[in-house]
């Protein structure tokens, strides 16, 4: 197979089913474009179902919609329930709607945004759907992280919701560090099962509507170099795609642009920081998110 592994390198994915979060724009729209373009039966779960319908209207290919709010927990249980009634058996969970950078705000449930929409919603609508998954041959949860995890990144369990200070770039590093421990403790929770695999990725710097909340000191620079250091959202969802669908895969990896600096390019295996390896960090963050959420995970806890 070629390094540059492209949509064209997509095995077929008839009989497959896939759920997209964040799928209405940018890289979760090209997610779900590539996976139906391949037969795959796609739900965009998405929060606006206006514009959710709106995208599937431009996807050729077996598509749906679900209302699904990551910033209500009321919100993922309904959601949760209705995919649930609606597909007997999930192919792939691409966990990859996001939000970045954005002023303190928190969710319905009081968490701060960034780490309630980007970790722990997705940490909860794992856990509903992962019994439609666990024997399902070939099953996948793809989460989707960011560079972002190694940038004053840190799990900060005496203010996890940000609530004594705030720093935008620091809870969004918070966020994407979660991403990828929550992948690789989920992988140690499957790995006993041995059908369902976790895998990350990450789309390097793309050009998409979530970088919007950029720190304005910031904007400028960025606005001007966007065409050197950017990718367009169809080259930033290949890594994503890669790690759904590639049969070469393993439970645990981690896929990114395979350019320098991990920037742009096609998806390539890459390494993440040494943090996000550590085993305590990832078991306390996911007891952690269990309590917060309220969602336990149909597995059986093992010996490590």
């Amino acid at each position: 197979m070629s390094d540059n592994w492209t949509e064209q390198h997509i095995p077929a994915q008839h009989g497959r089913v896939a759920i997209v979060t964040g799928a209405n724009t940018g890289l979760g729209f090209e997610t779900a474009r590539m996976l139906a373009a391949r037969g795959a039966t796609v739900v965009l779960a998405v929060r606006d179902t206006a514009k959710g319908r709106q995208a599937a209207a431009r996807i050729t290919g077996d598509v749906t919609v679900q209302a699904l709010d990551l910033t209500s927990l009321d919100s993922i249980r309904a959601g949760a329930a209705d995919l649930r009634a609606a597909h007997p058996r999930i192919d792939l969970l691409i966990n990859n709607a996001g939000v970045m950078y954005t002023p303190r705000q928190t969710t319905a449930d009081g968490f701060e945004l960034q780490f309630g929409t980007n970790h722990l919603g997705h940490f909860a609508l794992t856990g509903l759907l992962l019994d439609r998954m666990l024997d399902v041959p070939g099953s996948r949860v793809v989460t989707v992280s960011s560079t972002g995890h190694r940038i004053r990144a840190a799990i900060h369990f005496d203010d996890l919701q940000w609530e004594r200070s705030y720093s935008r770039i620091a809870a969004y590093g918070q966020a994407k560090l979660a991403n990828l421990m929550f992948t690789y403790e989920l992988q140690r929770r499957l790995a006993p099962h041995g059908t369902t695999i976790a895998v990350a990725a990450h789309p390097g710097v793309s050009n998409t509507e979530l970088a919007r909340n950029t720190p304005t000191a910031l904007r400028l620079p960025v606005t001007w170099l966007a065409p050197l250091l950017t990718q367009n959202a169809d080259m930033g969802a290949l890594p994503t795609v890669r790690a759904a669908t590639d049969p070469a895969v393993t439970g645990g990896q981690y896929y990114g642009p395979g350019n320098r600096g991990e920037i742009r390019g096609y998806p390539k295996l890459v390494t993440s920081s040494p943090d996000s390896h550590d085993q305590a960090t990832q078991q306390r963050l996911w007891t952690v998110s269990e309590d917060l959420t309220g969602v336990t995970f149909p597995l059986h806890h093992t010996v490590r």
